[in-house]
């Protein structure tokens, strides 16, 4: 479930004492922009924060689900990477994972390596370097045996900027049928992709996530009725910015 009251949200993790109202795609993007030109932060900076937030939240969930422990093995985490920035925040997520031994991950890239932009292919070449298993699918039929072996799936297929439709029959479309048709748990990186930010709708298919993991603030199209069928529980993820970025923004 997501927060209604917003006196009752929290972050996972990373308690702070001060509260950003939701954001609509366009604040986030000018947020983005506004830490680079301005900030002279990195984008990749903004995606190490994110992704390894994101990663103590599944961690979280699954030590809180009973599915890992102290003495179990490291749960099977499956993690479906798009083309672009928020396929790289599921890169560096399946880094983090692997490196707190609490999980065995493997990436699956929806799209070939020469493809990928913003600062995917960098995140793609680190995994490579670091020895984690990568593969790309080209089928949706193949992600149907991948994850019949996974205890978690983490969604990177698209992030907010998103606001095409998802269609059954392009490849992005049927991976998010087979996810969504996996009956695996699924935790959503900042949105759950098919969902628009600002208005909640789902455009064509979405992913059911069981918990979004969402960057900064939660989005304007969470608080839209019916929009946590999707989103399932919200935690959010400090990043990195300064309070000064972010003050306008606070409730």
């Amino acid at each position: 479930m997501i927060f209604d009251d917003r006196s009752e949200r929290r972050e996972t993790l990373e308690v702070s004492r001060y509260r950003l109202r939701p954001l609509t795609r366009e604040e986030v993007r000018a947020l983005d922009d506004y830490a680079v030109a301005e900030l002279n932060m990195p984008t990749m900076v903004l995606m190490e924060n994110a992704g390894r937030g994101a990663a103590r939240v599944l961690s979280w969930a699954m030590f809180e689900t009973g599915l890992i422990s102290s003495e179990s093995e490291p749960a099977s985490v499956v993690v479906i990477c798009g083309p672009g920035n928020n396929g790289g925040d599921g890169a560096v997520l399946a880094r983090h994972l692997e490196a707190s031994g609490v999980a065995k991950v493997r990436v699956v890239w929806t799209t070939p390596p020469g493809e990928l932009k913003g600062d995917a292919p960098a995140q793609y070449r680190i995994l490579q370097a670091a020895g984690i298993e990568q593969s790309r699918v080209f089928e949706p039929i193949e992600l149907e045996s991948i994850l019949k072996q996974a205890d978690w799936v983490v969604d990177g297929l698209f992030g907010t900027g998103l606001t095409r439709p998802l269609i059954p029959g392009d490849l992005a479309g049927d991976i998010v049928g087979i996810i969504n048709g996996s009956g695996k748990p699924v935790m959503a990186l900042d949105i759950p992709s098919g969902m628009d930010a600002n208005t909640g709708e789902v455009l064509g298919v979405a992913i059911k996530a069981r918990i979004t993991a969402t960057f900064v603030a939660p989005k304007v199209g969470f608080y839209e009725r019916y929009a946590s069928e999707w989103t399932g529980r919200v935690e959010i993820v400090d990043i990195g910015l300064p309070r000064q970025a972010l003050r306008r923004f606070e409730e």
